[in-house]
């Protein structure tokens, strides 16, 4: 049923069925009641593609996330998704994989598939190549960027303190007597080097020097995890505390330490970063630092709204992470 089927029973123009479709003013109140039962009568849905070709707004948004494996970044897009969704936003989520060419591509797409706007999941994105393929395709289009930011016109970023989080974490680790540590780093993103830099200045504030420190690099995996946590009680038999830049290899290295009957957290104290829900299902449960995943998504979905509204927002919006405490520690 279209538009032109509606007009022809109504016995009117097809623009003045396209009137009363959008809501415009000008057309007889008998005439309105009359087109608008029709409509329900035949359950006519309109052409948003056409429509949006009209308007010259898609009603569409685009959410990147590098990994849709991991557990945390789909939940941002999930929350995201559902907040759009009730504003009448409808989202198109790619994978776009680690490799910035693959980025760069996926950012064509959302520049062919004519987005209104796009939210970037993740400080994965704050690269060089990304910025410059948005200057170059969507510079005309709202984008924000999840735990990052680009020094761009049309860019915000909603950042979470994550480099204070895990130098409170070192805190709260050594004051219960957990003084040798070790930094499992996840990956290489502008946010896991955070977490990184704040192990290192917690440790340096309890007098360890840079050079000394028990620093490790870990994928994000439950076999990788487990391999490390071996690696660490190998090389450190005395180390008294693991922080883990993720939750999922954290929840690996407390069952190294179950399988070596190393008492969690009387021996061995393990924190994760995330919150994530792998914090409840593991024994003991996984102290972890929450970095705001609900918070960081609602405000990503509402800064993007204002900006397709005309509302202005600052460039940069910091959320403070907070740690959960559970049973590892």
């Amino acid at each position: 049923m279209t538009i032109y089927d509606i007009a022809r029973i109504a016995g009117v123009s097809a623009s003045t069925v396209s009137r009363v479709v959008n809501n415009k003013p000008g057309i007889k109140e008998e005439t309105r009641k009359q087109i608008l039962a029709l409509l329900e009568q035949y359950d006519y849905s309109p052409n948003e593609t056409a429509r949006g070709l009209v308007n010259k707004a898609s009603r569409m948004i685009g959410i990147l996330i590098a990994d849709i494996r991991y557990a945390h970044h789909v939940d941002i897009a999930y929350y995201i998704e559902e907040e759009m969704g009730k504003h009448g936003y409808c989202s198109l989520i790619l994978n776009t994989g680690l490799t910035d060419d693959k980025k760069v591509d996926a950012v064509k797409v959302l520049e062919q598939r004519r987005v209104d706007g796009v939210i970037l999941v993740g400080s994965t994105f704050q690269c060089e190549a990304v910025k410059r393929a948005l200057e170059s395709g969507l510079s005309k289009v709202p984008v924000v960027i999840t735990n990052g930011y680009l020094d761009l016109p049309n860019v915000k970023g909603v950042l979470v303190d994550e480099r204070e989080g895990v130098e409170h974490c070192v805190e709260m680790l050594t004051a219960k007597g957990h003084e040798k540590l070790a930094f499992v780093l996840p990956n290489h993103t502008p946010s896991n080097l955070s977490k990184q830099q704040g192990f290192i200045q917690g440790m340096e504030k309890k007098g360890w020097k840079r050079e000394g420190l028990w620093l490790y690099e870990c994928p994000t995996t439950l076999e990788d995890g487990y391999a490390m946590m071996e690696r660490i009680l190998e090389e450190h038999p005395d180390v008294e505390g693991v922080i883990f830049g993720e939750d999922l290899s954290a929840v690996s290295a407390i069952r190294v330490l179950h399988d070596r009957k190393i008492q969690v957290p009387g021996q061995v104290a393990v924190m994760g970063v995330d919150n994530s829900k792998y914090c409840d299902i593991c024994y003991p449960k996984l102290t972890s630092l929450n970095n705001r995943l609900l918070e960081m998504s609602l405000e990503a979905a509402r800064i993007l709204l204002d900006s397709l509204e005309g509302r202005e927002n600052p460039d940069k919006i910091m959320l403070f992470s907070r740690i959960v405490e559970r049973e590892s520690t």
